[in-house]
């Protein structure tokens, strides 16, 4: 029996030690992981900070359709150089093809009907007795050529005006620039209306841009809005990369207050904010390229200034 109450006793004993360990270790923290990436440091004793987005210069250009329509063909793909005026894609013009082909007719049974009324005109004309026709006659078939001309007229622009609608279904680079996306493919079906897009996420057919200069738009906080004065100093880096920032060069600040459009991810960014947006620009380094579209963290130093942008 005291056998028995000793072995209880030293189990107890065992399970309190085991509970108070499983208790320490539930209760200790796993070491904070190191970041994947080095979070960018403020180059300025005093400095507003952003975030910004890569646009090409002069802004994307995104490049649209002038009517509904089936894409026949696609003329461009991403990296292609463009001229301006260069064909970018061509839509379904069959419909059109086929009423120029019935305008033409309409043209030519014009012309003949002109040129019938002409000559029956020029017989008239030609009598020289004029007591053998009466001038009411003769004014009558005058009238009918005239009509006959307008009519001819009516036809010839309702073929140019066809020439002018097939002309357009051929849709132009309206800049010289790079092929930045292509959206469509032959066979797809687009339509005019405007379609809801975002800094990342473009609705248009093709955008074209100039990416041998680039430029950032950074959204500043419109609560540091008052901070925030012309031509300021501003040095940038990418995201994933701030051991590698880059100078910036003022350009202009947009004066009109926006919704925040571009999200960086963070868990405490505010999808509400609005921001008052600020335009630098910078060249592309070959070493290290920076794509349209790509985010960079951007400080911006208070007190100082630049030489202003042309």
């Amino acid at each position: 029996m005291i056998l028995f109450r000793k072995l209880t006793f030293y189990l107890a004993l065992i399970g309190i030690f085991v509970a108070v360990q499983l208790v320490i270790r539930l209760a200790a923290r796993e070491p904070t992981p190191p970041p994947p990436a080095t979070p960018p440091e403020n180059p300025y004793k005093a400095a507003v900070a952003a975030s910004g987005i890569v646009e090409a210069s002069g802004e994307n250009t995104q490049i649209g359709v002038p009517v509904p329509g089936l894409i026949t063909s696609i003329h461009v793909k991403v990296w292609d150089r463009v001229e301006a005026g260069q064909p970018l894609l061509q839509l379904d013009d069959r419909d059109l093809r086929a009423s120029l082909l019935t305008q033409n007719a309409t043209i030519a049974v014009a012309e003949a009907t002109l040129q019938r009324l002409r000559d029956q005109l020029a017989r008239l004309e030609s009598v020289s007795d004029p007591r053998a026709i009466s001038q009411e006659e003769l004014k009558t078939r005058q009238n009918d050529v005239a009509v006959a001309m307008a009519q001819l007229g009516a036809a010839k622009a309702t073929v140019a005006q066809t020439h002018a609608l097939l002309e357009r279904l051929t849709v132009r680079a309206p800049l010289a620039a790079t092929v930045l996306q292509v959206n469509n493919r032959a066979g797809e079906y687009v339509t005019n209306q405007p379609m809801a897009s975002t800094a990342s996420v473009s609705k248009a057919c093709i955008v074209l841009g100039s990416i041998d200069t680039l430029q950032v738009r950074a959204d500043v906080d419109e609560q540091l809005a008052p901070r925030v004065r012309q031509n300021m100093r501003a040095t940038a880096s990418l995201k994933g990369d701030a051991a590698h920032p880059f100078p910036l060069e003022f350009v202009r600040i947009e004066p009109f207050i926006v919704p925040k459009v571009s999200l960086t991810g963070a868990s405490t960014e505010r999808v509400d904010t609005r921001v008052l947006q600020l335009i630098y620009r910078f060249k592309q380094d070959p070493a290290r390229p920076v794509y349209v579209g790509q985010q960079l963290d951007i400080y911006m130093e208070e007190g100082t200034s630049t030489a202003t942008a042309k």
